[in-house]
């Protein structure tokens, strides 16, 4: 498996207009820069084309059906179980999966809104609430993470618009910068204790529809949520973890962090930078 971004990563399997609104640059100004790093989340409008989305949603979607065994009904499911079908490194089995993860557009985003030199994958995930699918609870996703930074960033991009009804994404404005609820994993307690930490910090809830084409970026240590799917559409969404380049492994603090290391990190070293096969650079300055 290599390390390195080619026209053989997958682009070559979709049509040319697509292949390029996956690499072309999109603008992103110094305000909003500003505003990332000042609420931990930011969500950009007409990042990707309905075209893109189209195309690459439907080998995202073939992969997630695939790969996707679950099929008790809701009822007997954990919370957890009932958020989301969660389906990971895709781009190691599909080239148009490959190519929608190693998007360079997507890259430089993270890279510029983080004001890094440059961006590594930790890993991508396809996270599609059924119809009648339940909350995805509060939580951060860092406290998954054993790495030295605080420079991570996760860009989650649906492929379709996702109205209030399908459960899209909301984020707690400058939660990053507060240090309750760390260590809680993704559960029915994190739900509560952090929405009831967040309420006496009295910090506002960013709460709204996606557009086609709307991608949002968080923070490792951004609190969000989403609520249920009441639709009767599945909400498609794919993402991507990045981490700046340069990052040292940390020593794993928890369970959940000694298995991350060991799934997407294998052959890393404590106090060592974070650079296997499975953490492609996806971008540089410069290049």
């Amino acid at each position: 498996m290599s390390s390195s971004i080619t026209a053989a990563s997958g682009s070559t399997l979709l049509p040319a207009a697509v292949a390029a609104d996956l690499h072309e640059h999109h603008p992103v100004t110094a305000d909003q820069c500003a505003r990332y790093r000042r609420q931990g989340f930011i969500k950009l409008k007409d990042v990707l084309s309905a075209a893109t989305l189209h195309s690459a949603g439907a080998a995202i979607s073939a992969e997630v059906a695939r790969r996707s065994r679950d099929v008790r009904p809701m009822a007997s499911r954990s919370t957890y179980e009932k958020a989301f079908l969660q389906v990971m490194n895709l781009w190691c089995d599909d080239p148009i999966a490959r190519a929608f993860t190693f998007s360079r557009k997507l890259a430089r985003l993270a890279g510029e809104l983080m004001g890094v030199d440059g961006v590594r994958l930790y890993h991508d995930q396809a996270l599609y609430k059924e119809p009648g699918g339940g909350i995805t609870p509060w939580h951060c996703d860092q406290q998954y993470w054993p790495l030295a930074t605080d420079h991570t960033i996760t860009v989650w991009v649906p492929l379709q618009a996702v109205p209030l009804p399908m459960g899209p994404l909301a984020f707690s404005d400058s939660s990053h910068r507060t240090d309750f609820g760390r260590a809680l994993e993704i559960s029915d307690d994190s739900e509560h204790e952090v929405a009831r930490r967040l309420t006496l910090a009295d910090l506002p809830v960013d709460e709204g529809a996606f557009a086609l084409g709307e991608v949002s970026f968080h923070s490792g240590w951004t609190f969000h949520r989403a609520g249920a799917n009441r639709s009767s559409d599945m909400r498609a969404v794919m993402t991507m973890i990045y981490f700046a380049d340069g990052t040292r492994l940390a020593e794993p603090a928890n369970r959940n962090q000694q298995r991350d290391r060991d799934t997407w990190m294998p052959g890393s070293r404590v106090g060592e930078a974070v650079a296997t096969e499975l953490n492609p650079l996806l971008w540089s300055r410069g290049d």
